[in-house]
């Protein structure tokens, strides 16, 4: 297998993207102020920002599942992993995840991969360097207590960002900061945030988990899956090409 190899998303990327919660739908990038993943932004603060990704550069016949929160309200969901072995990518906010803390813990052996989206959803664009990293650095802690993991990937709420929170990253052990190339709605329906409508090797999708007027998770996230099989290709495990 070859692994992909990390490809920085620049000024293109999401700026003004919607939380992905219980009551939030997800949305199509916007502009960002700076370009993102810019060792030079952070010289002088002697260590490298993690790269902003959307797409993992790969040769493989791979795509990549990631939720924000609220799948684990899903039952159907959490069978749907353990029989499928599905590598699917769960960013986890404590606020919103932590009572299903103990549930989420027994996927991780059918290939669910936690990682940090944060203590409490706070939009950190434009937050002081202390309350970004208390944010991620927090969420960090509390995953490594719960789950004895590590966290390395990280996906910012609302999907908005800026040096700041690249350099807060960094400094709490993070190694790439995930944001998407398409969308799966409420709905059931796949988007590209750009480019055409096929999915791509190395397209990230994020999956919207949660809304009150949506067809059952489960259900859309099968219907994708046969979508992706359609198309020659299989969901991979994000983590390991990252």
């Amino acid at each position: 297998m070859r692994r992909g190899r990390f490809r920085p998303a620049g000024a293109a990327l999401a700026a003004l993207l919607l939380p992905l919660t219980a009551c939030d739908r997800l949305a199509a990038p916007a502009e960002h102020a700076a370009a993102a993943g810019d060792p030079a932004q952070h010289a002088d603060q002697g260590r490298r920002p993690p790269p902003v990704v959307d797409h993992v550069r790969t040769d493989d016949p791979v795509v990549f599942l990631t939720y924000d929160d609220s799948a684990e309200r899903d039952p159907a969901f959490a069978g749907l992993v353990r029989e499928r072995r599905l590598p699917v990518t769960l960013f986890l906010t404590d606020t919103v995840a932590g009572p299903a803390y103990g549930d989420l813990a027994r996927l991780r052996p059918f290939g669910a991969s936690l990682q940090n989206h944060t203590l409490d959803h706070r939009s950190l664009r434009g937050l002081p360097y202390a309350g970004q990293r208390a944010e991620i650095c927090g969420q960090q802690t509390k995953l490594r207590s719960r789950f004895g993991v590590r966290a390395r990937l990280f996906r910012p709420p609302h999907g908005t960002y800026d040096t700041t929170t690249l350099r807060a990253a960094a400094d709490c052990g993070i190694t790439a900061l995930v944001l998407w190339r398409a969308t799966l709605d409420a709905d059931g329906v796949l988007a590209p945030t750009r480019g055409d409508h096929r999915l791509h090797p190395g397209d990230i999708i994020a999956v919207d988990p949660d809304h009150p007027t949506a067809t059952n998770l489960a259900a859309r996230t099968e219907h994708l899956l046969r979508t992706i099989e359609e198309q020659g290709l299989r969901v991979g495990d994000l983590e390991k090409y990252l």
